[in-house]
């Protein structure tokens, strides 16, 4: 692995509500999110494309249409690492691991359902915080374009799933 590693503290505040039922984890901002501020920010991302289309709106391009798109449909998003090391944005090069306190959502939130945006977020979830919430993750695939072997159509079926949950 080429690079170097970089102590990153995750540098944003969780999206979530009163009214928010499902929670979907990322495992920490890419080099492109902490430039923009906002998770998903590297435009190769589909991430809210695939949001865009489950919740049949247009593409929101600003953080403020993205906030109100998760809100507007319950939906909290955060990631499972408060800070750590890392090379640019390889979730396999994550070492020394600061877990985020998802307790800020899962105590105020009647969250039905957790969701991983690819493995690393869930194995991660599973290692430091599994116990703590109580709860099981899904392992949705990873909505970035290093996930070639997922097309966009195949990848907004798989992340369906989550329709089935806020229809509960």
């Amino acid at each position: 692995m080429e690079g170097k590693y970089e102590h990153i503290v995750h540098g944003f505040e969780p999206v979530f509500d009163a009214e928010s039922r499902i929670l979907i984890l990322g495992s920490l901002p890419s080099v492109m999110s902490r430039k923009n501020n906002f998770y998903y920010g590297n435009n190769a991302n589909r991430f809210w494309r695939v949001m865009a289309e489950l919740f049949e709106s247009g593409l929101p391009t600003t953080i403020e249409q993205k906030k109100e798109l998760m809100l507007s449909n319950r939906i909290a998003l955060w990631d499972v690492i408060a800070e750590c090391d890392i090379i640019g944005s390889s979730d396999a090069s994550i070492r020394n691991v600061k877990p985020a306190r998802l307790s800020r959502i899962t105590e105020s939130c009647d969250i039905k359902a957790v969701y991983a945006n690819g493995t690393a977020a869930a194995r991660i979830y599973n290692k430091y915080q599994r116990d703590i919430t109580g709860m099981d993750i899904t392992v949705l695939p990873s909505t970035s374009a290093a996930n070639a072997a997922w097309n966009f159509e195949r990848l907004t079926a798989a992340w369906r799933v989550i329709m089935q949950t806020l229809e509960k």
